[in-house]
């Protein structure tokens, strides 16, 4: 199994403790004997844990000019015509993906286009599936321009577990569908905002894969 590079001190910071754990109970509490497998336990879940939520699987995205597709596995908790205050400033159409921690939380990016706009908002840490989430968390938001089919917005957004966003997008880059956006460690949502031409293909509660799950379509 390989392990995205994000994850690389939370996983020595993990070992480290799960070690620390053991050596206490088989040194320190050598003689409270009933301790010790429950030590092992404890260490083997945390190390687990740490493990499967940076786990970076091989992945082919899907790769189609005339569709978005999902920039995160997860669930599709949201999908409805909102007003977008931060950049848009008229109405589009809002899907949001509720990522668990036992979610993949790579994050890739849903159009091919140029970054037109670039933006880290800090903020609450309410529950990710809060309605205000998308406008009070901690939040980073991008654009995306496709030369044919317009702008999308792409919204990373922290959850209550969540403390730290990455995103790799420059203004004024190029991005290919399906490349690494960024990460978000520990539970989560990412908001996509769409034109209102744009065809919705996915349902509510709809299970997403991350670069192959295709949210929406434009037309033509």
């Amino acid at each position: 199994m390989r392990f995205h590079r994000e994850g690389r001190l939370s996983i020595l910071i993990a070992s480290l403790v799960s070690i620390g754990i053991i050596l206490v109970a088989y040194f320190v509490f050598a003689e409270y004997k009933p301790f010790q497998p429950i030590a092992v336990g404890i260490a083997a879940i945390l190390m687990v844990t740490i493990l499967q939520f940076f786990r970076n699987p091989r992945r082919r995205p899907l790769l189609m000019e005339d569709v978005i597709i999902a920039p995160a596995d997860g669930k599709v908790v949201v999908i409805e015509e909102v007003e977008d205050p931060e950049y848009f400033q008229e109405k589009v159409q809002q899907i949001s993906i509720f990522m668990s921690p036992i979610n993949v939380h790579i994050n890739w990016y849903p159009i091919s286009g140029k970054v037109v706009y670039s933006k880290y908002h800090p903020g609450k840490y309410l529950v990710a599936w809060h309605p205000k989430s998308s406008t009070d968390n901690e939040r980073h938001s991008i654009v995306i321009e496709h030369p044919s089919y317009g702008k999308v917005l792409a919204k990373q957004i922290a959850g209550a577990m969540a403390r730290r966003i990455v995103n790799y997008a420059k203004v004024e880059s190029d991005v290919a569908q399906g490349e690494e956006m960024g990460f978000i460690k520990f539970g989560s949502r990412v908001d996509i905002l769409i034109p209102l031409s744009a065809k919705i293909e996915v349902n509510l509660d709809q299970k997403t894969i991350g670069g192959q799950t295709i949210l929406a379509s434009f037309q033509k």
